[in-house]
């Protein structure tokens, strides 16, 4: 028993430089998951800064929106005849004399047979 033990003792002795090599290309190589793939990693990293970009751009069409609102609101405060006739045509369809109005029709949704049917069919 002891001549095994002395020659597994010479071989670790003669190979540790060679473990600690594999052991640290392992620990780089989980560090070089983590970093990449990991829950904090880069590809997360990644879909952050490109959700960010769309949440930004929301902002700022949702503030462009809102400051064309907010001019609308204004001129109806401060009375402008423009923007009161403006109203007035869209929400309550006024047209001034001589002027000729065109729809446009929307199509109809084809009717849905009734339900009783459907199970006098099945009978």
């Amino acid at each position: 028993m002891s001549i095994r033990i002395r020659i597994a003792e010479g071989w670790l002795y003669r190979m540790r430089r060679i473990l600690a090599t594999i052991c640290l290309a392992a620990l780089a190589t989980f560090l070089g998951y983590k970093a990449v793939w990991g829950a904090n990693g880069m590809k997360v990293w990644q879909s952050k800064r490109a959700q960010t970009w769309q949440l930004q751009q929301d902002i700022d069409r949702m503030t462009g929106e809102q400051q064309a609102l907010q001019r609308r609101v204004d001129a109806l405060q401060r009375g402008e005849p423009a923007a009161i006739e403006k109203e007035a045509r869209e929400q309550l369809g006024y047209v001034k004399p001589g002027e000729v109005v065109l729809f446009e029709q929307k199509a109809k949704p084809e009717p849905k047979p009734p339900a009783v049917a459907d199970k006098l069919d099945e009978k």
